[in-house]
């Protein structure tokens, strides 16, 4: 969650509103432009490939299992 957090704060959505609950697109208004910057964002930073551009909106409690899946999978 920290790195996803700071991928966020850089995007400029203010820390109060990076909560496990909160919605990629209706809570913090992320297009899928910086969706797809994020899912490169964690590329770089994790060395994990995470899925974001999905027509479903994501809770970022479900991005951070999905970045530990993908983990799991491909151990550094």
């Amino acid at each position: 969650m920290d790195t996803l957090k700071a991928i966020l704060l850089e995007l400029g959505i203010e820390e109060s509103d990076v909560t496990e609950t909160a919605l990629l697109r209706k809570d913090l208004q992320l297009d899928s432009t910086e969706t797809v910057q994020i899912a490169l964002e964690l590329k770089r930073r994790l060395g994990v490939n995470v899925k974001l551009e999905a027509r479903q909106d994501m809770t970022l409690g479900h991005i951070c299992d999905l970045v530990v899946q993908a983990m799991a999978l491909n151990p550094a």
